[in-house]
């Protein structure tokens, strides 16, 4: 609620939204009653809370023609302890792996936050290993197999459709090897439902489960799968679900409809967003991401009608 008021008083296009919706610092009370802001603001506005310097601006991916989201991101060290933070909340040490990254969409293309979570993942590995396979899947290969053989541990982050370009050059059975994708086919492969992309990859890496990293560009903070889908946030960071008839209203937990994030971390930007995201969220807090909107980059949010 701090973070709220906070946002309201210096968030002007947040401010304005509230407005807009009739929701004030005088008159919200619960976390329920806080406006969440659609994600398609990043599109059109500079969504900041702070008067201090862009240090760095993230963007979305897009085809050609779309307009991307744009972060602006006032002070990296939120970024930086989040990410920092969040892994090792859920899997320890990172000088503990081998982070081996196959991120092709990422790489080629400027101001991706993956990329930069990612750089620093390969740095405090202090690993010799620890890099970048473009398109080199047969290097990639050899080394994945040598490393895992030798018993280290090892993080192979890769976006899905490079994941599933390496299982059908080689098959694996991995035993120290924890495989994340961070999902998207970047119009490369037709799209898949999870069960059936996981089945695939736990066949062909030879692992049991098959990691997620659930972020956005919009986000300063992750969530994350350790198998079957089933995504749990770190402390300064949990989801809603609103009803995808009616935006301001909440349905109750087993049950599908929009995800909005709670992001603390987004202190100097937006810590209330809107996603165009489907999803559910259980009783234990944990939740699972199960599609998008349909044409959600035409309708947008049912929101953006204020």
């Amino acid at each position: 609620m701090k973070v709220f008021r906070f946002q309201y008083e210096n968030n002007l296009v947040y401010q304005r939204f509230c407005n807009l919706l009739g929701k004030t610092p005088q008159n919200v009370g619960t976390l329920t009653e806080v406006p969440f802001l659609p994600i398609e603001f990043f599109k059109s506005k500079e969504v900041l809370s702070t008067k201090d310097p862009i240090q760095i601006t993230f963007s979305s991916s897009g085809t050609t023609g779309m307009i991307t989201s744009k972060h602006h991101v006032t002070d990296l060290s939120f970024y930086e302890a989040s990410f920092r933070k969040a892994f090792s909340h859920f899997y320890g040490n990172i000088e503990d792996y081998v982070v081996l990254a196959l991120l092709p969409s990422y790489l080629e293309r400027e101001g991706s936050s993956l990329i930069y979570m990612v750089d620093d993942f390969i740095q405090a590995s202090n690993q010799p290993e620890s890099g970048y396979y473009l398109n080199n899947y047969t290097e990639l290969a050899s080394t994945l197999t040598r490393l895992d053989v030798e018993g280290k541990n090892i993080l192979l982050i890769g976006v899905t459709y490079a994941l599933l370009d390496l299982v059908e050059m080689q098959s694996f059975n991995l035993k120290n090897t924890i495989v994340m994708e961070t999902g998207g086919m970047k119009g490369k492969r037709k799209e898949m439902i999870r069960e059936e992309l996981h089945s695939i990859l736990c066949q062909g890496f030879g692992v049991p489960k098959i990691h997620s990293e659930y972020g956005m560009t919009e986000l300063l903070s992750q969530g994350y799968s350790l198998g079957d889908g089933i995504f749990e946030c770190p402390p300064w960071m949990d989801i809603l679900i609103r009803d995808p008839e009616d935006a301001l209203t909440y349905i109750e937990t087993g049950k599908t409809g929009g995800v909005n994030v709670i992001d603390l971390a987004n202190i100097n930007s937006c810590s209330f967003i809107a996603t165009q995201d489907l999803g559910k969220k259980y009783s234990d807090y944990s939740f699972e991401i199960l599609g998008r909107f349909d044409s959600s980059d035409i309708r947008g949010c049912n929101l953006m009608v204020v």
